[in-house]
């Protein structure tokens, strides 16, 4: 580990010493009245593309509750502006450095942003960021949840353990403790938000890629260290796709890396825009791919995606919604798994 790594590594372990017992659930309210929001702040200090995803679910569970209430994100990274272009109530980010050892005075510039504005609820998403707890401690507001799990609602959901699922029951719970009626509809998916012109103008690419009128499966051969599967596992399976779905195309999702587990062999699509990749993802019947980024990226899409799942665990990353499904390889054969493709296209 280079000496910044081991730096960043001590940091974290200090912060997290010093948060983990920062701030309790403020639940204090008249009791002949119901709570109305109208500026919420949801803390998610994090850049990757997966996890910013992740919150969609919350933020349109906070809109159908509160049509006309506005949000505030606290993140890192340029990639939240893009994830929620067509979420018009959230109206700012408030953007923490990725590395603040080189941004010093942005990094304490970003946290008295944060004390400036008054809201009415924080949300801290990730119990674990310490991040997270701090400036949910840090904002000023009426309310607050730090994000702590609630044994009284973790058995009523068997997916409670869904990272963007259990911030939706977790508010639900809130609201019903401060005189909201009890919600019990289903979890919103996770959605990119996709308009018209976007999923017009990847329909007009991938009839480019592929010039038929035969309906396409996406496949995605990428995922970072241990989620990768290895070519051989990919070849075997790219070619058992071929010949089980001549009906179809086949058509590789490329990273941003521009590698294929498959050596190129499929005709592929390369886009480093994230909103251009879900549009594309979009005009396909079906999404193949392992635990990732894209993964979720296609879920927002509104696709059908199959999961594929080998080191991460299902329960708190697997794909949902729209006939999305984890599939756990540890236990499921190439020909179990052609079963489940089927079902997913008929």
């Amino acid at each position: 580990m280079s000496f910044k790594g081991e730096i960043n590594a001590i940091r974290r372990k200090i912060t997290r010493g010093l948060t983990k017992n920062i701030g309790s659930n403020k639940l204090t309210h008249s009791p002949n009245s119901v709570v109305d929001f109208k500026n919420v702040l949801i803390s998610r200090p994090n850049h990757r593309l997966g996890n910013l995803l992740l919150v969609t679910p919350l933020v349109q569970e906070i809109n159908s509750v509160f049509p006309n209430c506005k949000i505030d994100l606290f993140i890192k990274g340029n990639l939240a502006p893009i994830i929620f272009e067509n979420y018009l109530t959230v109206e700012n980010y408030i953007v923490l450095p990725r590395k603040p050892f080189d941004n010093l005075i942005k990094y304490f510039q970003v946290w008295f942003k944060i004390k400036k504005k008054k809201y009415d609820l924080v949300i801290n998403i990730d119990q674990g960021s310490s991040s997270g707890r701090l400036s949910t401690q840090f904002a000023k507001a009426n309310f607050k949840f730090f994000g702590e799990l609630n044994e009284e609602i973790t058995q009523q959901y068997p997916d409670y353990k869904h990272m963007a699922k259990y911030p939706v029951y977790e508010f639900r719970h809130y609201l019903n403790q401060l005189g909201h009626p009890q919600q019990q509809k289903t979890v919103p998916t996770i959605n990119i938000k996709l308009s018209d012109k976007e999923l017009q103008d990847a329909k007009l690419v991938l009839e480019k890629i592929v010039p038929n009128t035969k309906k396409t499966i996406a496949i995605f051969t990428f995922a970072t260290g241990e989620k990768c599967y290895c070519t051989d596992w990919w070849n075997t399976f790219y070619e058992k796709l071929l010949i089980t779905f001549p009906d179809y195309n086949i058509v590789e999702v490329l990273p941003v890396e521009n590698v294929s587990q498959i050596n190129f062999k499929a005709p592929s699509f390369y886009s480093k825009d994230v909103r251009e990749i879900a549009a594309f993802i979009a005009n396909t019947s079906l999404f193949i791919g392992a635990d990732s980024g894209i993964m979720h990226l296609a879920c927002a899409s509104q696709t059908a995606v199959l999961g594929l799942f080998y080191v991460t665990n299902p329960e708190k990353y697997e794909p949902y919604g729209n006939g999305s499904l984890a599939i756990d390889t540890k236990v499921t054969n190439l020909e179990s798994m052609i079963d489940i493709i089927k079902s997913r296209l008929n």
